[in-house]
């Protein structure tokens, strides 16, 4: 057999170069409708015999790596506030459901979870930038806890990240921290940020509150939540200083840690880990005495999750 080039295929041949050609073809394509014979074409393989050689080289079968660089692609696309159901059938998909199940299989979270984490963190700088601080989570089980504080009503599908920017410039300005601890009088310090869907089309309320034993002193311009037993991965930001920062306010490091870490979970550690966002469950900041220093302070993330069924 020959190729398109009139090389011969044999035994001999540097596969390399035919792969990283096939790829290429690959990456041009994602739109279209790319079959396993159209590849092979291109490279000028017979289908079976290049299936064969690329699964052995790519560790992946053929049409299984075109799924990955597709939702590889769409995921990058979904940071750019367009609907879900557009770049599904853009990309291949005939569905958005059936776009969002391949979706949550390949990275353990569905991609409006990924939208609501990430969008405003696309230009975070990787965690490992931090001095090579690696993410080491423990697999912790939280009973039930009552949570009671302030917050606001948003959509994450639009003006989420600016009305969550909005509130917290509120939360200081009007010293709702000192208020809540005041009225509340919580067993312990620590402070948990959650995101709590309300309803089907992105609404959503953003809660910043404290742990408390009930509800008796919540007073009527607070809000509260019942947040259900879960396991949960528990991410520790890397530590960080305020101590350049502290005068001019303009630069908040343990804020970029946070976004850095965010982005850790759900491009870099989800991927490859035995466990997948547990969807049933919400994920939560949690900020006490730790983050409040000048030197090594850091916050924790947890994430509730649930062992992954399948790889592959």
């Amino acid at each position: 057999m020959t190729s398109p080039r009139g090389e011969r295929k044999d035994d001999a041949l540097n596969y390399s170069e035919d792969i990283r050609r096939s790829i290429a073809y690959i990456d041009l394509n994602l739109k279209k409708d790319l079959n396993a014979n159209e590849i092979a074409d291109h490279i000028g393989y017979s289908v079976y015999h290049f299936c064969r050689v690329f699964s052995s080289i790519q560790g992946v079968p053929l049409m299984d790596f075109v799924r990955k660089k597709r939702l590889h692609q769409a995921r990058r696309e979904l940071l750019f506030g367009r609907k879900i159901i557009d770049i599904a059938l853009e990309y291949g998909f005939e569905t958005a459901s059936g776009f969002s199940k391949a979706f949550r299989k390949e990275y353990g979270y569905s991609p409006t979870v990924y939208i609501a984490k990430i969008s405003s963190f696309s230009t975070s700088h990787s965690i490992l930038n931090h001095g090579g601080y690696r993410m080491n989570p423990m697999i912790v089980f939280k009973p039930a806890f009552h949570i009671a504080g302030y917050g606001i009503r948003t959509n994450v599908t639009s003006g989420y990240t600016k009305d969550i920017a909005a509130y917290w410039d509120t939360y200081i300005g009007e010293n709702l921290e000192n208020k809540m601890y005041t009225a509340l009088n919580p067993p312990a310090h620590g402070e948990v940020g959650i995101c709590i869907p309300s309803s089907d089309d992105g609404n959503v309320i953003y809660l910043f509150g404290v742990i408390v034993e009930d509800y008796s002193k919540v007073t009527p311009d607070m809000m509260t939540w019942d947040v259900p037993e879960a396991n949960y991965a528990v991410f520790t930001t890397p530590p960080v200083d305020h101590v350049d920062s502290a005068s001019s306010y303009d630069v908040d490091p343990l804020s970029m840690a946070v976004k850095a870490t965010w982005k850790y979970i759900f491009e870099e550690w989800f991927p490859n880990s035995d466990y997948v966002y547990d969807e049933s469950k919400l994920d939560f900041e949690f900020y006490d005495e730790r983050c409040h220093g000048l030197q090594d302070a850091v916050m924790d993330i947890y994430v509730p999750i649930k062992q992954r069924v399948e790889r592959g």
